[in-house]
């Protein structure tokens, strides 16, 4: 079997790019399919390379990341994106968290940090970087009573194990680290995360951190 995970690197920065492709590139089990420098020729490559993920850019010409995300979203193509950002608007991240994206990592992640992102997006799990995950939770107390309201309502649904297992996933754990803290089979948070994925109206597991935080559990 194949365990090569195939990288499309997208950001109108040269110099962003080749950084990435350095970074990643030394990783055997990685592979760089291509580059894009706009929204619409990385939809062209996505289409032609099919990547396993895609590092998206958000503020680009002609097509920025977040409506090519979006675009990726609608055609059902399996491709992950992790979107690269300096959070300078904390509203841009709310929507790409909105047009599935599977994660964000600040373009100052160490190296290591990013390789790791790169294997826990490809292999199913969310990433989200800590000081994104801070600016998230700071966005959130900042968020309207109906909305933090309307997220209390949506966890009162969940048994006491499955809001243990929502608020890991709030704090950005993956499945076998959320199985190794509440000392639970790895199948066993498989299956919680399928029950919140119902009881939160979640697509992904970004929305049920987003719930998470919204009910200040975060």
């Amino acid at each position: 079997m194949d365990l090569t995970i195939r990288v499309a690197l997208i950001d109108d920065d040269a110099l962003v790019r080749a950084g990435l492709r350095m970074i990643l590139g030394g990783d055997p089990t990685i592979e760089i399919v291509g580059e894009a420098n706009d929204g619409r020729a990385a939809l062209e490559l996505i289409g032609r390379e099919s990547p396993d993920v895609v590092l998206m850019d958000i503020r680009m010409p002609r097509m920025d990341g977040l409506a090519a995300t979006k675009a990726l979203q609608q055609s059902g193509d399996p491709a992950r994106v992790i979107v690269l950002t300096t959070f300078d608007t904390d509203d841009m991240v709310l929507t790409a968290l909105r047009h599935g994206a599977a994660g964000f990592l600040l373009k100052d992640t160490p190296p290591a940090e990013l390789v790791e992102a790169v294997r826990r997006v490809a292999d199913g799990q969310p990433m989200l970087s800590p000081s994104v995950t801070a600016q998230l939770i700071a966005t959130v107390i900042a968020a309207p009573d109906d909305r933090r309201k309307r997220a209390r309502l949506l966890l009162e649904r969940l048994t006491d194990r499955e809001t243990e297992v929502a608020v890991a996933i709030g704090r950005g754990l993956s499945n076998a680290e959320i199985a190794a803290e509440l000392f639970m089979g790895v199948a066993t948070v498989k299956t919680h995360v399928g029950h919140l994925f119902t009881k939160l109206d979640a697509t992904n597991r970004v929305n049920i951190a987003r719930c998470i935080h919204d009910a200040g559990l975060g």
